[in-house]
């Protein structure tokens, strides 16, 4: 990082007196880390994502108009990180070069070896829906936003969203049942 860039950021507020890019990261890691995560499904490459995140993230900070909206600033351009991520993999699939993620690692130990095999398939499922929408489901039903955060973070109108929900929700559900 560039001394150019740690003075730009000064201005971001953040908890304490750090207001650096490190303070940004330190403060909002760990959730845009979980945001990924909910929405990829994968543990593997988490690491990468976030830094990806950071590093677009230390490009438009100075254009950042509200510096209190840094928070969903942050995950709308999780979103977009994961959106690449899920396209390249879907490509990568498609030529036999990605043979596809085993969930079960996402799931908290703790839970129940049935509801571990429940979540894994249903990342499966999600594997198999255009990017959108499953960014779209994964937003609202795995992140728990709310159907207007879910449009926010992914550019889309509120009826657009909805659409991609339900479409998901409708091929989960099914497919579920089905198992």
């Amino acid at each position: 990082m560039t001394a150019g860039h740690e003075t730009d950021l000064r201005l971001v507020p953040t908890t304490g007196d750090d207001r650096t890019l490190g303070g940004i990261y330190r403060q909002y890691g760990r959730y845009v880390a979980a945001v990924i995560l909910r929405l990829q499904g994968r543990t593997t490459d988490l690491e990468d994502l976030v830094q990806d995140v950071f590093l677009e993230a230390s490009r438009g900070i100075a254009r950042l108009r509200e510096p209190g909206a840094i928070k969903g600033w942050l995950a709308t351009i999780a979103v977009r990180t994961v959106r690449r991520r899920l396209r390249r993999q879907r490509a990568r699939r498609f030529f036999g070069l990605d043979a596809g993620a085993g969930y079960e690692n996402v799931v908290d130990p703790a839970a129940s070896p049935v509801d571990r095999v429940l979540i894994a398939t249903i990342f499966r499922v999600l594997d198999e829906m255009p990017v959108e929408d499953r960014i779209a489901f994964s937003l609202r039903y795995v992140q728990g936003e709310t159907v207007e955060k879910v449009a926010e973070l992914t550019g889309c109108s509120i009826a657009t969203a909805n659409r991609r929900i339900f479409r998901t929700l409708a091929v989960v559900e099914k497919r579920m049942a089905d198992e």
